[in-house]
């Protein structure tokens, strides 16, 4: 293996390894801090036929990004906001899954959840949860 391959290795690994680490924490908690401020107080969490779309799953320790994913996506196939922070959210959510990149969040593939809530409650949950990886790191 000659030098410049071996720089390349090295190189790779270290993005690799910088890439595991990064759950994008500081833009999902910007994003999801713009979507509460957008938030619609009436929106309500309840089961029936008229408004399922408003009920989002409060994901269980260890499924929050497949719940995460979850949620966003029913958010945006109900039309409950027409916002690319929210694209970019659910985005992001799908790749930190797909991808094993938070590593603390990634045990669970499928949404598991106990309780529904409203959109807000949702995102509550989103940025608390985001904001404790950022005081982990720090």
């Amino acid at each position: 293996m000659n030098a410049s391959m071996l720089s390349y290795v090295l190189l790779s690994c270290v993005l690799l390894s910088v890439q595991a680490h990064n759950c994008q924490v500081s833009e999902i908690i910007r994003n999801t801090r713009n979507l509460l401020n957008k938030t619609q107080e009436s929106w309500s969490c309840r089961e029936t036929a008229a408004t399922p779309c408003s009920c989002l799953p409060i994901p269980e320790p260890g499924h929050e990004l497949a719940c995460f994913v979850e949620g966003t996506k029913h958010m945006m196939e109900h039309n409950m906001t027409s916002n690319k922070k929210l694209f970019l959210l659910n985005q992001s959510f799908q790749i930190q899954l797909d991808r094993n990149l938070c590593e603390s969040l990634t045990s669970g593939k499928k949404c598991k959840y106990k309780t529904k809530g409203t959109v807000r409650t949702f995102l509550e949950k989103i940025l608390k949860t985001y904001q404790e990886i950022h005081k982990s790191r720090v």
